[in-house]
């Protein structure tokens, strides 16, 4: 069965008319942007990464902020969305700017849990850079929470990940921790 006709049978079990103006072309319309909203499925890290990672002999804390990052929860079929933050502490690679955040959204283009994804985004940047540490932290909103059952409107989970040095150093955790905060407060946040 395809998409379309997934999303037709879907829309004729809450007792829509699918032969109706509004929803004619609404299950290829549904069918696309679930296609959309979910490619990190087709997506391959190592094309992505591409070779973007380099030689350099920093060893300082490399800190990405706000990371826009849309998901869909594996539970419900609802989007959640919010920032991811990540950081690293180069071993004699650095990995390309952009690349960051391809990653955050390989994984988040998945039916996920907010958990799972912010242990893939560290696995993954510790796999490609070989860090001494890793730091992710994930803020996210979740419609599954806010459009029905408790309905709470301004709730937001937070989750993280800290590997390596980020992990076992309570000085870099503190650091780790405290850049991701500062830069936010210094925004206004």
């Amino acid at each position: 069965m395809s998409l379309q006709d997934a999303y037709r049978e879907l829309l004729e079990g809450i007792g829509e008319d699918i032969k109706r103006e509004g929803l004619r072309d609404t299950p290829k319309r549904a069918a696309k942007a679930l296609e959309f909203l979910t490619h990190g499925y087709q997506a391959d890290v190592d094309v992505i990464v591409n070779s973007a990672v380099f030689e350099s002999d920093t060893s300082e804390m490399v800190v990405v902020k706000d990371i826009e990052m849309y998901s869909m929860c594996e539970h419900h079929l609802l989007p959640f969305f919010g920032k991811a933050h990540v950081a690293y502490i180069p071993d004699g690679k650095v990995i390309g700017l952009s690349k960051l955040a391809r990653i955050v959204d390989v994984y988040a283009r998945r039916l996920q849990i907010q958990e799972n994804l912010t242990r893939q985004i560290a696995d993954t940047i510790q796999k490609y850079t070989n860090a001494k540490g890793v730091g992710v932290v994930i803020e996210a909103q979740h419609l599954c929470m806010m459009m029905r059952g408790v309905q709470k409107q301004n709730s937001v989970m937070t989750t993280s990940c800290v590997l390596g040095e980020i992990h076992e150093d309570p000085a870099t955790r503190a650091e780790f921790f405290s850049l991701i905060r500062g830069i936010s407060h210094q925004r206004g946040m």
